[in-house]
């Protein structure tokens, strides 16, 4: 009885844990580039009753005689397929089609995201939602894209070979390349936001605020060009959560359920074992 006793308590302690994460995944199905989690079981160490033997010209084989000890948790992943887009019409929103993370920066850390609501502060860098810079290809003095990474700039005055064009609009091109236009009608490049890609993106570790840093098992970021990264920029949009909620709330009933049934094993062998205590007093 003491076996099924804490077989049914690992049970209900992984279901439990399981209920966290999907109660996590439906809290978060309206923020921007989440990724949903999920939970995987393993059964513990057997304990071995008998074991097996081979078969002899006078009888047959028997398998072994196993009890299990229990469940445990086997892994909590990050799914990280991408989310539904959503059109803003907003400039600043950036969707990101394919792999790979933007790269924001805070006191020279880098922070990974797929929430690209970016925003432009009082000196015109490029930030999110939490004032950490956005980081991408940056332009030398004389306008022209260069290879050096940095904070972007969207500036209201630009200088370009000592003359200084005011910028009236800007946009997002599907590389990341940011195109300023200014008051003589010309265009002039401002920057390229740049993206990160990982061996293992689901050995990101979350931060919190739709950041990640890298892990031992992530691997370290590849950093480049959408284009080189094999996926596309869509402006004014943003990419929405992973989150199905028809199969979280499925999620939720099955855990419920499983947390049900390992409450009753704990019962049912309390009330066997109460039986045996009434044996010794009748």
């Amino acid at each position: 009885m003491l076996r099924a006793m804490y077989s049914a308590i690992s049970g209900l302690k992984n279901f439990q844990t399981k209920l966290d994460v999907i109660g996590n995944n439906i809290a978060n199905v309206s923020t921007a580039g989440f990724k949903k989690g999920r939970v995987t079981f393993a059964d513990l160490v057997s304990q071995q009753l008998a074991g097996a033997t081979a078969p002899n010209a006078n009888r047959g084989g028997v398998n072994p005689k196993q009890v299990g000890l229990g469940s445990t948790i086997a892994s909590i992943d990050t799914i990280t397929t991408g989310g539904n887009t959503q059109t803003t019409g907003r400039p600043l929103d950036v969707a990101i089609s394919g792999d790979g993370y933007f790269v924001v920066q805070d006191g020279g850390v880098n922070y990974y995201t797929r929430a690209g609501n970016f925003y432009l502060d009082e000196q015109g860098d490029l930030v999110n939602a939490n004032g950490l810079h956005v980081i991408g290809y940056t332009i030398d003095a004389n306008g022209n894209l260069t290879n050096n990474l940095g904070p972007l700039q969207i500036p209201k005055t630009i200088t370009i070979g000592g003359t200084t064009e005011n910028l009236t609009s800007f946009s997002i091109g599907t590389d990341g390349t940011i195109y300023g236009v200014l008051d003589d009608g010309s265009l002039q490049v401002l920057g390229q936001i740049a993206l990160a890609q990982f061996n293992n993106p689901d050995g990101l570790q979350k931060m919190g605020n739709n950041l990640y840093i890298n892990t031992a098992n992530s691997g370290n970021p590849v950093i480049g060009t959408a284009d080189a990264a094999g996926a596309s920029l869509i402006p004014s949009a943003l990419e929405m959560s992973n989150v199905d909620l028809s199969e979280e709330f499925t999620g939720m009933i099955e855990a419920e359920r499983g947390f049900q049934a390992n409450a009753r094993v704990i019962t049912t062998a309390d009330q066997i074992l109460q039986e045996l205590v009434n044996l010794k007093r009748s």
